[in-house]
Formats: structure tokens, C-alpha cells, sequence
């Protein structure tokens, strides 16, 4: 197996405890995660090898910082490639939500040990030494000027040694303009393989309109994708979704299974989508069966606490084969 490198910022995490409030919270629940990171726990999960998943950041060299990395280990991610200096370790406040009142995310991460990378932190003739996937997010160019550079420059080494790119667009209004999103993620999407997103992201960093395949098409013909995947989330509260995805090609369009959801968490959900498609396609799936292993593995993501996807390659099976009801397993 070759290696697969997912390049973002890991951060703590911090919830009030039984969906309370911020403004009634006493305590707050502390677990570590991020887009790419969530990425790389999936991945782990589903290889019987995981020593060849990469995590590749910079955190603290603090107890946070080590910390956030023994969190990593605990999940057998490879933290060969995470450098340690800089001066703080992100933060985001989850308020977890219920019923009709939404969830509700506070970023704490301004001048992270992440945000202010410099470009010799990482060196990615090293990094991609026997590399065949290379996955990051639209999160992580949104953080600094350098860290736009940084991916381009990873991009760029990557395509030289022929390393498959995908991307999740994961717009955040938070972090960056739609003007600047455009003409950073423009740049960057000449590189991609593998897009992931879903429609307002399109519409919001690439300015595109249109149903969702031809939405696809455009970003297909715009820039060197291979393949466009969409997260498709129907909201009747935020303890009941329906799940779905759509996949297109140049030439083909694919459309999962629709899962009904009682939700426990749904932060990191995008995420398992993404790590599972990965493992996916990485293990020659066809198209059909790649889309519905991603959709039937975020799907379970939604009924676990924490941003990681804990579930293996047999769970996932199980349900694409229609076993949803959740009986006990004896």
C-alpha cells in the first residue's frame, strides 16, 4: 500500500455537555479534530495497514499540541510529517443543536501554529516518497496567504509524481470572501481529480448556477476533475436529516441511496464522506458502488458523538446491503 496524505489544521474541539447552551454551559466536553483529520480517522479505519495514512500539519510543542497528536495516534494516523512550533493550538466551541434550534460553531483560531506555516515547515519531496492520493480541504488555503501558497506548492509536487488529487470545497464564510475563495480555489482546482462538495459551495466559491449535473459539468470542463461528487443533506430539524449523494463523470452520473437520519452528531459528516469514497476508489469500486460505500459510511458517521467516523469497512458493507434497521447485533 501506498501512502495517503491529507494536509489541514487539527484543532480542539470543546461542547457543552447534553446539548446545553453556551450561555448555561458550566462544563464543556473536550475531544481534537479537523476536515483533513477526520479524513485520515476513516481512512484508518477501513485499512488493515494504516501506518501508510499521513496527517500532515503543525501544531504547538505544548501539552495541546502533543496532545492533539496522541489523539491522532490513538487513531493509528501516521504523525511523522506533523511539525511542532508556533504559539497556539486552534480552537472551535460546538453548541450542539435540537429540534428547530440549529447547531451553532465559534472558530478560536486566528494565528494558530497551523495558520502561520511557512512554506520550509513541509517538504513535500519527502511527504510524497511513494504516494498515491493526496486529499485536503477548501478550509485550509482559507487560513493564511502562506498556507494558499503551501497548497499550491503541494499541488503541484503532487501532480509532478503523478498523485491523485481530491478536494473538498467546504466553503466557510468565517474564514474567507466568496471573491477570495474564487481566486484561490481556481487556482488550486487546475490540480484536482476528485472534487467534493456540495451545491451552495459551487455556487459560492466558483459562481456557478445550474442543476446539479451540470454543475458538475462545468467544473469537469473548467478545470482537469475526473469526478465530481455532491453531499445532498434534506433538513426537517437537526435531529432529523435525509442523506443522500449524487457522482458524476464526463460522460456518466451516478445517484446513491436515500437514508433517513436520527441524528446524534453531524459534524464530520462531509468528512467520512469524503475518507470512505477515498478508500473507495483507491480500491478499484466501481463508480455505482464508490458513491454508495461514502453515502452508507457518513450516513452511520451521523449517529456517533465526536467528529470521527468509528466505524469499519464490514459496518458499511452491512448497510449498503440494506441491513438498516438497527437491531442488536447477537
Amino acid at each position: 500500500m501506498k501512502k495517503i496524505v491529507c494536509f489541514g489544521e487539527i484543532m480542539m474541539r470543546l461542547n457543552p455537555l447534553n446539548k446545553e447552551r453556551f450561555i448555561q454551559a458550566d462544563n464543556f466536553a473536550i475531544s481534537y479534530s479537523g476536515a483533513e483529520a477526520n479524513v485520515c480517522a476513516s481512512l484508518a479505519n477501513y485499512f488493515e495497514d494504516s501506518s501508510q495514512i499521513y496527517f500532515v500539519s503543525k501544531v504547538p510543542a505544548n501539552e495541546l499540541g502533543k496532545s492533539s497528536i496522541k489523539t491522532l495516534r490513538s487513531q493509528n494516523i501516521n504523525t511523522e510529517y506533523v511539525v511542532q512550533g508556533g504559539q497556539r493550538l486552534g480552537l472551535y466551541f460546538l453548541e450542539e443543536g435540537s429540534s428547530q434550534r440549529p447547531s451553532k460553531v465559534i472558530y478560536d483560531r486566528k494565528n494558530s501554529s497551523f495558520a502561520e506555516s511557512s512554506v520550509t515547515d513541509y517538504n513535500w519531496d519527502i511527504i510524497f516518497e511513494d504516494c498515491s492520493w493526496f486529499h485536503f480541504s477548501g478550509i485550509t488555503p482559507a487560513l493564511s496567504e502562506n498556507l494558499a501558497e503551501i497548497c499550491k506548492m503541494a499541488c503541484k509536487k503532487a501532480k509532478e509524481k503523478n498523485i491523485k488529487i481530491s478536494c473538498d470545497l467546504n466553503y466557510r464564510k468565517k474564514l474567507w470572501t466568496t471573491e477570495k475563495a474564487n481566486s484561490v480555489m481556481s487556482e488550486l482546482f487546475e490540480f484536482v481529480d476528485v472534487c467534493i462538495a456540495n451545491e451552495e459551495d459551487v455556487q459560492n466559491v466558483f459562481g456557478l448556477q445550474g442543476s446539479y449535473e451540470e454543475l458538475a459539468q462545468k467544473i469537469i470542463q473548467k478545470f482537469s476533475c475526473k469526478l465530481v461528487a455532491f453531499t445532498l443533506r434534506e433538513s426537517f430539524s437537526a435531529d432529523k436529516n435525509i442523506w443522500s449523494s449524487l457522482l458524476f463523470s464526463k460522460t456518466e452520473s451516478f445517484k446513491s441511496e436515500k437514508y433517513e437520519i436520527q441524528i446524534v452528531d453531524r459534524v464530520g459528516a462531509g468528512d467520512s464522506f469524503s475518507g470512505a469514497l477515498i478508500y473507495a476508489l483507491l480500491n478499484d469500486y466501481s463508480n455505482q458502488n464508490s458513491l454508495e460505500f461514502a453515502t452508507a459510511a457518513s450516513c452511520l458517521k451521523h449517529s456517533i458523538h465526536g467528529d470521527f467516523n468509528q466505524v469499519t469497512v464490514d459496518e458499511v458493507l452491512s448497510l449498503m446491503n440494506g441491513n438498516a434497521n438497527g437491531r442488536i447485533q447477537r
